[in-house]
């Protein structure tokens, strides 16, 4: 071996330890960096002659720089639920610039989740990245297209209004009395021909007793029921109960309070939606079958709309004061899958235990929140939620075969292979833990090791150099 050729692979070894110092020190600055991959440095010898008769002649050695991006690093809870953490694989697919975002525009893959929301409603990261997702449609569907990065789009937050949700579904669970006193009104509605001041439905009915408390019949029990419209309006409708002198069987009225609410069509008057008879079981049960005010096979009421045509007879729309559009809302009376009890006819007082509706007045957007499958969804002041976008998971065949970019984040190379987009969960893909950071994959310990290490290999090559130097000088002063 040449001294030359020594001092060559002192150098080598100069130019290999510096390599591994400069990562050492770029992973200790980013311990604490979050979603941060750490790097190492291999060696690799430089071999200039082979055979077993070769001459000895050092090759020296050649750095080469990993990235370990395929690491998961340690999960740490935060308490904001924007920020965001993939368990498992994938990564999340941003970009550097929100709106007209063409195939040809960088996608930028990172595991950097701490996420807010921007000036412009945007879901940023700390390196002002922004999050990519599948948006949801008017009815909060999702179409996701796992082929194509164009059918992403930026995750914006602050272009969802106000959210109102109009009453599909009410449900009752109330107790009328069985031992209630007969009125005399039921009384003489039960003999034939009907008495003096008889209930009837038309013309001297609970509905006029509603509106001035003076003439018609005073209902026995009255369950008031709160309804939300298509514009987040507010109404009353009331139950209002007569006990008929047939047993088990109850004189019912639906009213709008105040009847000024609605139109009435021919047959119904002083706001009246339906009339009829509810009748019970021997065992107090609501019994569909001899239950007249409303359909068996489908209890609901149908209120047309503000604008339509005027009702025909047994039909109600809504006030053309109102503006509101037509609702049809389903009545849960007998209890089960509804959630609430039912109306039921026990020897107990007359009460109302819950009224349970689906509808909400408006609602002002208060906070956004995503969960472990990515939906964004937006959450508002009355309850509502609407579901905004779905987080986006793509995967690599090697994702240590990427390319860093500033940002702690990569963009597609050859070694890494084409992306696959997935959704959280599905197929390779992780799922999101929300409220989590993904820590620096970094060890402190053993980077402070290694660097010692380097240092100690950078000082053993150095004296290569100067061993070789000081026998070149040994050499030259024999020559003098």
């Amino acid at each position: 071996m040449s001294l030359n050729s020594a001092m060559q692979t002192g150098v080598s070894g100069l130019v290999a330890n510096s390599a591994a110092l400069s990562t050492i020190s770029n992973n200790i600055a980013n311990v604490n960096t979050v979603g941060y991959k750490q790097s190492e440095t291999n060696f690799e010898d430089l071999v200039t002659g082979t055979g077993p008769e070769a001459a000895a002649n050092s090759g020296g050695v050649l750095a080469l720089n990993q990235q370990l991006i395929d690491q998961q690093g340690q999960m740490t809870q935060t308490s904001s639920p924007l920020d965001l953490a993939i368990s498992g694989q994938g990564f999340f697919v941003t970009t550097s610039q929100a709106t007209n975002v063409t195939p040809t525009d960088p996608r930028l893959f990172t595991r950097a989740g701490s996420f807010t929301v921007n000036d412009q409603g945007y879901l940023v990261n700390s390196a002002g990245l922004i999050l990519q997702g599948w948006p949801a449609d008017a009815n909060g569907n999702i179409a996701t297209n796992p082929s194509s990065l164009t059918s992403l789009q930026s995750i914006n937050v602050s272009q969802v209004g106000g959210a109102v949700s109009p009453t599909t579904t009410v449900g009752v669970n109330a107790n009328v009395n069985s031992a209630q006193t007969e009125s005399a009104a039921a009384t003489a509605a039960g003999t034939t021909p009907p008495g003096a001041g008889a209930y009837n439905p038309a013309t001297n009915s609970m509905a006029q007793w509603e509106s001035d408390n003076s003439t018609g019949v005073q209902p026995d029990y009255s369950i008031q029921v709160p309804i939300s419209d298509s514009q987040g309006g507010q109404h009353n409708v009331q139950l209002d109960l007569l006990k008929s002198s047939t047993p088990n069987q109850w004189y019912a009225e639906l009213v709008a309070v105040p009847a000024s609410d609605v139109t009435d069509g021919s047959g119904l008057s002083n706001g009246q939606i339906a009339t009829g008879m509810i009748s019970f079981t021997s065992t107090g049960q609501i019994d569909p079958a001899n239950t007249t005010i409303f359909n068996a096979a489908n209890p609901s009421i149908t209120l047309g709309a503000s604008n339509a045509a005027a009702p025909g007879a047994g039909q109600v729309n809504w006030s053309s004061s109102l503006g509101i559009a037509a609702q049809n809302i389903t009545l849960n009376l007998a209890g089960g899958s509804g959630g609430a009890g039912g109306l039921t006819q026990l020897d107990s007082a007359n009460a109302t235990q819950s009224i349970t509706t689906d509808g909400t007045q408006f609602g002002n957007l208060t906070n956004v929140e995503i969960n472990a499958s990515g939906i964004v969804t937006a959450v508002f002041s009355n309850g509502v939620t609407r579901s905004l976008a779905q987080v986006a998971i793509a995967t690599f065949p090697d994702p240590d075969g990427l390319t860093a970019v500033n940002g702690d984040a990569f963009q597609v190379s050859d070694n890494s292979g084409t992306y696959t987009l997935d959704q959280p969960g599905a197929g390779s893909a992780g799922t999101i833990d929300p409220s989590t950071l993904e820590s620096s994959t970094v060890d402190l310990s053993s980077q402070l090791t290694q660097l010692i290490t380097s240092q100690s290999a950078y000082s053993a090559s150095s004296k290569i150099i100067t061993t070789a130097d000081q026998m070149m000088t040994t050499l030259l002063n024999v020559i003098q």
